[in-house]
């Protein structure tokens, strides 16, 4: 019986301390560990490079989330300058893709053709399922971003599109 009694009481003292802590604006423990996993960050702090040698020379990348060369979920950005094209490709998995700024420009078929696909400018989305053949091309300075599940990965429908630095 008394053990019951200091155990209720133990009990009634932890919840009065969690309660003033958040009466405080103090996040709970577990609270405290899904802070230190969330991920904030400006577009001031993104850090660009090259894009990987699969993609056509000319794009710059930061990865904002993740490691696409790995499995779990990843997000990019990745930006290109007026003209910009990526040859038809797939994907083993999902891509998604928002558009920050310009104009991104996606169709579906096994070689690139401006007459056809769907322009969409900022704020549009994409989503192109596992395996199918796609294309891209940017009109204006063009900043998409990218999430998915990697680990990434990019086929080209034609051997012959893959970027030469990409075949070495």
């Amino acid at each position: 019986m008394v053990r019951k009694l200091v155990i209720a009481a133990v009990v009634c003292a932890s919840a009065v301390v969690a309660s003033r802590a958040v009466a405080r604006g103090e996040p709970a423990a577990a609270d405290k560990k899904m802070a230190a996993m969330a991920i904030m960050t400006a577009p001031a702090d993104m850090k660009w490079g090259d894009a990987p040698a699969i993609f056509p020379p000319g794009a710059k990348m930061a990865v904002i989330e993740g490691d696409p060369g790995k499995t779990g979920p990843y997000t990019v950005r990745l930006k290109a300058g007026d003209g910009y094209k990526i040859p038809a490709h797939w994907h083993p998995t999902t891509e998604n893709v928002t558009v920050v700024s310009g104009t991104f420009h996606v169709g579906m078929g096994d070689k690139l053709d401006e007459s056809k696909g769907t322009a969409l400018g900022a704020g549009g989305f994409a989503s192109l399922p596992p395996k199918m053949n796609h294309y891209a091309w940017f009109t204006g300075d063009t900043e998409v971003q990218v999430h998915g599940m990697g680990p990434f990965q990019l086929t080209y429908a034609n051997p012959a599109d893959t970027p030469a630095a990409a075949r070495k």
